[in-house]
């Protein structure tokens, strides 16, 4: 009978592990997250935008100016609130292909 050792390697990132990462591998990641704060802070400004728009264009959108208001006020400046409000206008949009009322 042959007995085989598995090892499960996590990525965890621990500050002990940091020193063990080669040079190239810290770039990268530190590469990564410059570029998800970049997209991050480029659809905050579209949010921004959107504040802009009147009523009947942001209903066209299935979104409220109250719910684009409110995510602006709860999410961070580096958070991306366009997920939030792509889930509202999708839920808006459900329930009104369901013939529920909608706000």
């Amino acid at each position: 009978m042959r007995t085989n050792d598995r090892i499960l390697d996590f990525d965890l990132d621990l500050a002990v592990d940091l020193p063990n990462r080669t040079l190239a591998a810290r770039l990268a990641r530190l590469n990564a997250w410059f570029r998800s704060l970049r997209v991050t802070l480029r659809n905050r400004l579209a949010v921004n935008s959107l504040a802009d728009l009147d009523e009947r264009l942001l209903n066209d959108l299935g979104l409220t100016r109250g719910e684009v208001q409110d995510v602006l006020r709860r999410h961070g400046y580096a958070d991306d609130p366009s997920q939030h409000l792509t889930r509202l206008a999708r839920r808006r949009a459900e329930r009104s292909l369901r013939g529920q009322k909608t706000d």
